[in-house]
């Protein structure tokens, strides 16, 4: 099983940012997935999830309407587009199934400063 996370970058508040997951080593349409968070300093929390279907929820309500979540089953491959970024937005970001049960990847690393 690998997650492999990547678009992370430095990025001005206001601007935008794709985040990529690839999964492998699971039947990765199977399941529903989600997007997790780590802000520096603070525990682990979730963002959102997709369904094997495509049907999206944000759980955390500080990115309501701001960020969304998509996948490619086709491409093994989980999106999180985010918008309107803030700085606390700063965190790294990772996916998983729906409830972590899979070993973490690395995370990709957000930053948002002027």
């Amino acid at each position: 099983v690998q997650l492999v996370e990547s678009g992370g970058d430095l990025v001005q508040p206001g601007g935008s940012l794709r985040l990529s997951c690839a999964a492998s080593g699971f039947t990765f349409s199977r399941f529903d997935m989600s997007w997790f968070r780590q802000p520096p300093g603070k525990e682990r929390e979730l963002v959102g999830f997709v369904t094997k279907a495509g049907d999206s929820t944000i759980i955390l309500d500080s990115v309501k309407g701001r960020f969304t979540i998509s996948r490619d089953n086709a491409k093994n491959t989980v999106f999180l587009q985010m918008n309107s970024l803030k700085s606390d937005d700063t965190a790294v970001y990772y996916c998983n199934t729906r409830w972590g049960a899979r070993p973490w990847g690395q995370g990709t690393q957000v930053t948002v400063s002027p």
